[in-house]
């Protein structure tokens, strides 16, 4: 599908608000999109989890404990923003981990968001000057370790690549040439898993995870501009697994994640503070342009997102899945039920997720994820 644009600068707007509702202070924020389904279907909630590949997304610490878990690679394709039924909009997500003796598992990931073609037309008529495609990739590399049996860390380095209008210039963006942004981000992450415990009579487990992801310098796209921060998150949670039986037969985990973007910028001058800055600067509150000539403020509450969900599972074969996502309104207003449900046969699995917005006309609304896991 073409998609026209009359000001080149709302690719930088437009496109990126709605890869993520958050209030859009951050640069790439397609790095912050939950990749896995059966994560989705959970109301987006991992952190805590963290027990095939996918952790190097939701907690790299949580491959230390997958050493007796096998090897595993997992694809997971989303048509991005599916209510607007734009067809050449589309989320792909490619992880994989393996466990080599001696070192301990290691995991590799490409997460790739493409935004279809774009056509440049001039401010005073239809006529168009020049197309363009414009996507966003990262590819990474994680490591986890165990510190005690019980406490892990883990951390991830990825290379990210932004191509929103290469090569482009026009008045809409002072008549500067666009240029590909590029970055490094890295992770910091750490696990606790208890020993099993009972609960009556079955068997049951606790864990508890926290992320900071993103940390890096920001990405420039012309010349002249100030660089956009990466999307830091700061991501915590915990999640309870136990059985309804003896035998195990029945298994039920519920899981709670709290995130917080560690991003900020200076409204006056619209200049991002440092990587390390942002850290222990984001905690107060802090004012955003409403794209009207004013400001809102949002406070340090306002800012935290909730996500809670609970997996059912029967006979470790089929996998029911629930949740709930809240963002609050000054700050996004992602507010939605989601579903899932996930199959494992022998080495291999499928999952899938739906979102249920509150907002009929949302940007996520009707959202599909399939992910197809191996197991070697």
């Amino acid at each position: 599908m073409k998609k026209t644009v009359f000001i080149l600068a709302g690719l930088f707007l437009f496109l990126p608000a709605l890869s993520n509702a958050q209030v859009g202070i951050t640069a790439v924020p397609f790095l912050q999109i939950e990749p896995d389904s059966r994560a989705a279907g959970m109301g987006n909630t991992g952190v805590a989890i963290a027990d095939n590949a996918s952790a190097l997304f939701w907690n790299p610490a949580g491959l230390a404990f997958q050493q007796d878990q096998g090897n595993q690679a997992s694809i997971t394709h989303s048509n991005w923003l599916a209510n607007f039924e734009v067809n050449d909009l589309f989320y792909d997500y490619i992880v994989g981990k393996y466990y080599i003796e001696g070192i301990g598992t290691i995991g590799a990931h490409l997460t790739y968001l493409n935004l279809g073609e774009q056509a440049q037309t001039s401010e005073d008529g239809p006529t168009v000057i020049s197309r363009f495609n414009s996507y966003e990739l990262a590819l990474g590399v994680s490591y986890g370790f165990e510190i005690t049996k019980n406490f892990a860390a883990g951390t991830s380095m990825r290379l990210i690549y932004s191509s929103l209008a290469s090569g482009v210039s026009g008045p809409g963006i002072s008549a500067q040439k666009v240029n590909p942004g590029s970055s490094v981000g890295m992770d910091l992450s750490f696990l606790y898993r208890s020993d099993p415990f009972t609960i009556g009579q079955n068997k049951a487990e606790f864990s508890f995870g926290t992320n900071l992801s993103n940390i890096g310098p920001g990405i420039q796209y012309t010349d002249n501009a100030q660089k956009d921060p990466l999307p830091t998150l700061l991501r915590f949670g915990w999640a309870l697994d136990f059985d309804l039986d003896e035998d195990g037969t029945n298994r039920i985990k519920i899981a709670n994640d709290i995130s917080k973007v560690m991003a900020r910028k200076d409204t006056t001058s619209d200049v991002a503070a440092g990587p390390i800055e942002s850290i222990f600067k984001s905690w107060d509150s802090f004012q955003h342009n409403t794209g009207s000539g004013g400001f809102e403020t949002v406070s340090l509450l306002e800012q935290f997102m909730v996500g809670a969900g609970a997996e059912y599972w029967y006979n470790n074969t089929f996998a029911l899945r629930g949740g709930y996502y809240y963002e609050d309104p000054n700050n996004g207003d992602r507010q939605y039920i989601t579903f899932g449900a996930g199959i494992r046969y022998d080495l291999l699995g499928v999952d899938f997720s739906y979102i249920k917005t509150l907002e009929e006309e949302h940007p996520l609304a009707n959202t599909l994820r399939f992910s197809l896991l191996l197991n070697f």
